[in-house]
């Protein structure tokens, strides 16, 4: 169970008159950390217009290209991760760490933030310990349903830690937490139906298959797809979208000959995922945190498969913690190659059941999470400058 922390009351403004707030926020490594901290700016500009805002990052992360392209400006530290397996790499991990450490510092002691917001990721960890132990005030975005050792390790400076997934309270101070959903950007909007099909040269009268893998793809998926593709455009008459990231798309292209299949949109990647989700009555995908978040605020009925290959293997407690409310379904990878095709058609003929699982995905959405967060944000900031 979650306790909520005090409510803005009347006496707390949401934009406020003399010098203004200064963000940090930290967040990097994919785009289930970046993005969120992208929606949370978004919402804190909107709410506070004056706010400068400052996000740290790496530079050989989506980060260091993405950030920019909202508008917003990044700095870089040289942490990365630790790895699991025994490599050399670890050894530079301790050298990367103490620089990354002194980088924080003078980045917090030059930009003189009202706050630092951690959404995970490797920058997260230097920056949110600096920020706690230089008494600056620190907000932690947990995104999923089991959280990254960043945020266990910060949980204990933070003043609030918003949650996406009610599980998440089990493993940080319950006192401390707020659920509020993921933030999802505020250019992620549902179009015309007519004009989603249009963009995939689809028809209204089929059923539409959304297969993605993650922004660089998926192999167990691909490898499964290439084996089910005939059983699932043929034979089930379906329309597919297929996302298999740009490392695995000039083999499938190879493999698969798009010409015997009308039906299906082989593609590295998809720039248009409004139209993609629009168009999908079922979706095929890995089970990220911002990928669930996105399910969930859509209403969009899913087949899941954990990533094997995640810390702490969040994507199967992410997967799982859906599933328990019947909102999607749950594929082991392992079984993948033998089962897709018939998990696939038992979904997406069903429309009794496809119906309760949108009902059931959008109970669990929390579409303004990023009004939420900057809300809480700014009458914190409030309440410390009186």
């Amino acid at each position: 169970m979650t306790t909520a922390k005090k409510n803005i009351s009347s006496t707390d403004t949401l934009t406020s008159a003399g010098e203004p707030k200064r963000f940090l926020l930290a967040a990097g490594g994919t785009g289930g950390h970046v993005y969120p901290a992208i929606a949370i700016a978004e919402a804190l500009k909107d709410a506070s217009p004056d706010s400068e805002f400052l996000f740290v990052g790496t530079k050989d992360r989506m980060e260091w290209e993405t950030v920019p392209r909202y508008g917003f400006q990044i700095k870089s530290i040289w942490i990365s991760g630790f790895h699991r397996s025994i490599t050399i790499k670890n050894l530079l991990f301790p050298i990367k760490l103490f620089v990354s450490l002194i980088q924080s510092l003078l980045i917090i002691r030059s930009f003189k933030p009202d706050m630092v917001i951690s959404c995970g990721g490797f920058a997260s960890g230097p920056i949110g310990w600096v920020a706690a132990k230089s008494g600056v005030p620190l907000i932690l975005q947990e995104q999923n349903s089991y959280p990254g050792v960043t945020t266990k390790m910060l949980a204990k400076y933070a003043s609030i830690i918003f949650t996406a997934f009610e599980h998440a309270a089990e493993y940080l101070p319950v006192d401390k937490i707020i659920l509020s959903g993921n933030p999802v950007r505020g250019d992620f909007g549902k179009p015309d139906l007519r004009e989603a099909l249009d963009t995939f040269n689809f028809t209204s009268d089929r059923s539409t298959l959304l297969v993605l893998g993650g922004s660089g793809g998926a192999k167990a998926i691909n490898q499964a797809m290439t084996t089910h593709i005939g059983k699932l455009h043929d034979e089930m008459g379906l329309q597919i979208i297929w996302q298999c990231g740009k490392n695995y798309v000039d083999e499938l292209l190879n493999r698969v000959n798009t010409s015997q299949y009308p039906n299906l949109r082989l593609q590295a990647y998809i720039h248009d995922m409004s139209s993609a989700y629009r168009v999908a009555d079922l979706v095929v995908t890995r089970s990220g945190a911002g990928t669930c978040s996105e399910l969930m605020n859509l209403g969009q009925p899913a087949i899941m498969i954990p990533s094997p290959n995640v810390a702490g293997d969040h994507q199967r407690k992410n997967a799982e913690a859906i599933v328990s409310f019947d909102a999607a379904v749950l594929i082991d990878e392992s079984q993948l190659e033998k089962n897709l095709a018939d998990i696939v058609s038992e979904t997406i003929l069903n429309e009794e059941k496809l119906l309760n699982m949108q009902k059931a995905m959008l109970k669990l959405a929390k579409p303004d999470a990023a009004k939420t967060i900057s809300k809480e944000i700014l009458a914190l900031v409030n309440r410390n400058k009186i």
